[in-house]
């Protein structure tokens, strides 16, 4: 493979363990390797994934070796899901549901089943992403998006030490949750509540969609834009969060709808978050419908499971119905 792409054995090999950053490498070189790379056969998804990839590397060297005063990269940008899960799959083994279903090649000799850090660089990981979070906290307005994205990442940790701070961090921040409608917090108490879904506790996340996003068109924009931006809809780089509030942020609707759809059935814990937001993208674009028969079909026979089962609140079972209404009026 060194010898095909053009780079010395040592060079490849650094490249593989991780010995050598690829986001070490000059500008042009990282962009004549990928165009090789698609070139000779490799996976277009797979290959879109270096990206996330590197900013995940960043985010955890950064934290684990800082380098001095400078910014935290999590104080940089919004992160994406593609980010986020990289970060998951070294920290915690939790293989991204974009590569999940593909087969892993077997090789000669001893490699790896996954970036997974040892358990010391874990530990120290969290541990250093906790004081970040706590030191953000402190900040006001400057270590907002530093604090909640810290604070979120921090939820991936399966340490029972670190589960007990997470729970006690995220509980002081309730507060937010509390809020009506938009505020300069919103996304802080969104990340926060979906955080607790993933420790067990789901009612400050239904108490989040009914709070601060029910019947308020802001927040109802801002959902849908955090969305868009976590899910590949929107495709262009944000600085910070302020982004979710603006009403002419230009996202891909039939990729959103896609995306929605993908995460209802994969995620259940989350089926109210899900539910809601496809109900308000269809409210918005009753058009959606008409632009994939086949996933809308699938997501009305969907639609009709979800209402047949327990466990579903009222307000989803509400919304499922108007959901599946637009579906079918669509159909005629």
């Amino acid at each position: 493979m060194a010898e095909t792409v053009g780079v010395d054995l040592a060079t490849w090999q650094g490249w593989e363990s991780g010995r050598r950053p690829l986001a070490n490498v000059k500008a042009g070189s990282l962009l004549d390797l990928r165009r090789r790379l698609l070139a000779f056969g490799a996976d277009p998804g797979v290959l879109s994934l270096l990206d996330p990839a590197m900013d995940a590397d960043r985010v955890i060297s950064a934290t684990i070796h800082p380098e001095g005063p400078g910014r935290h990269p999590l104080a940089e940008w919004v992160h994406t899901r593609d980010t986020a899960h990289m970060i998951a799959w070294a920290v915690n083994g939790t293989i991204p549901p974009a590569l999940a279903s593909r087969q892993e090649r077997r090789r000669r000799g001893p490699t790896a089943h996954a970036p997974l850090l040892p358990a010391s660089e874990r530990d120290l990981f969290f541990s250093e992403l906790r004081e970040t979070a706590e030191t953000a906290a402190r900040s006001g307005e400057d270590g907002m998006l530093l604090h909640r994205q810290a604070l979120y990442l921090c939820s991936y940790s399966r340490a029972a030490e670190s589960t007990s701070w997470m729970r006690h961090a995220l509980r002081t921040r309730r507060d937010l949750i509390a809020s009506r409608g938009w505020t300069p917090h919103w996304a802080t108490a969104r990340s926060t509540a979906t955080a607790l879904v993933r420790l067990g506790e789901p009612q400050p996340l239904l108490d989040f969609i009914d709070g601060a996003m029910v019947d308020n068109d802001a927040a109802e924009i801002a959902n849908l834009n955090y969305w868009a931006y976590w899910l590949g809809a929107l495709r262009e780089p944000q600085a910070n969060d302020g982004f979710m509030r603006e009403r002419s942020v230009a996202w891909e609707p039939v990729r959103l709808l896609r995306e929605l759809v993908t995460g209802l059935r994969q995620a259940p814990a989350y089926v109210d978050l899900y539910v809601h937001s496809l109900w308000a993208l269809l409210a918005y674009h009753r058009w959606l419908p008409l632009a994939d028969r086949e996933l809308t079909d699938g997501l009305s026979t969907h639609t009709t499971q979800l209402l047949d089962e327990d466990g579903v609140s009222r307000r989803a079972r509400r919304e499922l119905n108007a959901v599946h209404y637009v579906l079918r009026e669509n159909r005629r």
